[in-house]
């Protein structure tokens, strides 16, 4: 029997849900639902320490929703976790209580390590064999706090997953080193790019930030051993959709679109000359992301500059898809 499964990432610029039926013996997922709402969970914590009342009230509004979702389509099992901004607060304890309320089973509060294996496995599993995409990867997730750097071993971790007993990708299988940085593209606009449009000084500052976590990353992630970049979540999304004049966002087009690093450059310059106004009138811009696409898209010019990598690979398949598969590959060792 195909198990249906619920997946909810609440990060700290959205929270995104995907109900998913999971058949590992074949190693396919496939969609029922996905959605994403910008809730900034994340909003002023790197500057407080705490999730803001407004925030967390916004946040577990959509999960009230997101919960008739999972009921209405029947998911049977659910597993949601929560990343940088969540890690960071000192009042976690209360979204926690408040989250346990409405699915009757909390938030697991990933490390960042955890995070990347999850980001790794929902990125990469469908990959293996694909000969246009070879091995080592290195994925590349940018969220609104943290931008997690994994890389992969060849074959990829449908490969890896056969050394388990699980069929279907195992979480994180395939994983030779892995890092979280705490730069995001909403930690970054306010550290950073406070200013409509930033200034030069603010873009510098930022731009030195953003080297600076890279160049760590960079000691621990060795990505010249990588063949194929694959980039993750929003801002990458959002700039591949720019370079590729998209009127509206589509998904389908945008999934597996390979983006230039020089592409890349040209909508971060474009992205920070612009207004606020300006950018809002882009087409495929998401009106949550209007403020914070400009640090978004510094990160991953940055990346892609710092690690002398050329293309990245883009993908609407993420920490969403990873966590969808753990769920099913939990199920039968819970019967055992």
């Amino acid at each position: 029997m195909t198990p249906r499964v619920a997946a909810i990432d609440c990060g700290t610029n959205s929270i995104r849900l995907l109900v998913a039926d999971v058949d590992p013996g074949r190693g396919t997922l496939t969609d029922v639902d996905r959605r994403m709402e910008i809730v900034r969970l994340g909003q002023g914590v790197d500057t407080t320490g705490r999730l803001a009342p407004e925030a967390l009230d916004r946040t577990l509004a959509v999960l009230s929703d997101y919960a008739s979702v999972m009921r209405r389509l029947g998911a049977e099992e659910v597993r949601m976790v929560a990343t940088s901004a969540t890690r960071d607060a000192a009042n976690a304890g209360e979204f926690t209580r408040r989250v346990t309320d409405v699915l009757g089973t909390g938030p697991e509060v990933l490390s960042g390590d955890e995070e990347a294996q999850f980001s790794y496995t929902g990125a990469t599993a469908e990959l293996a064999g694909d000969r246009s995409v070879p091995p080592p990867y290195l994925v590349v997730d940018i969220g609104g706090g943290s931008t997690e750097f994994v890389l992969g071993g060849v074959g990829g971790p449908a490969a890896a997953a056969g050394a388990t007993a699980q069929p279907g990708p195992a979480e994180g299988a395939g994983m030779v080193s892995a890092m979280s940085v705490d730069i995001g593209c909403v930690r970054m606009t306010e550290r950073h790019l406070r200013s409509d449009p930033p200034s030069p000084a603010q873009i510098a500052a930022a731009t030195a930030d953003i080297d600076a976590a890279i160049d760590r990353a960079a000691a621990q992630v060795d990505a010249t051993a990588a063949r194929t970049l694959v980039g993750l979540a929003g801002s990458v999304t959002t700039v591949a959709g720019i370079a590729l004049d998209l009127p509206v966002y589509d998904s389908a087009l945008l999934h597996h679109a390979r983006i230039s690093a020089a592409d890349v450059h040209a909508v971060t310059t474009r992205l920070l000359a612009l207004s606020r106004a300006e950018r809002a009138r882009i087409g495929v811009m998401h009106p949550g992301r209007v403020d914070v696409i400009g640090a978004g898209s510094l990160i991953l010019d940055r990346i892609m500059n710092r690690m002398h990598l050329g293309e990245v690979l883009v993908s609407e398949h993420d920490i969403l898809d990873g966590i969808a598969w753990s769920i099913a590959a939990a199920q039968p060792a819970a019967g055992r």
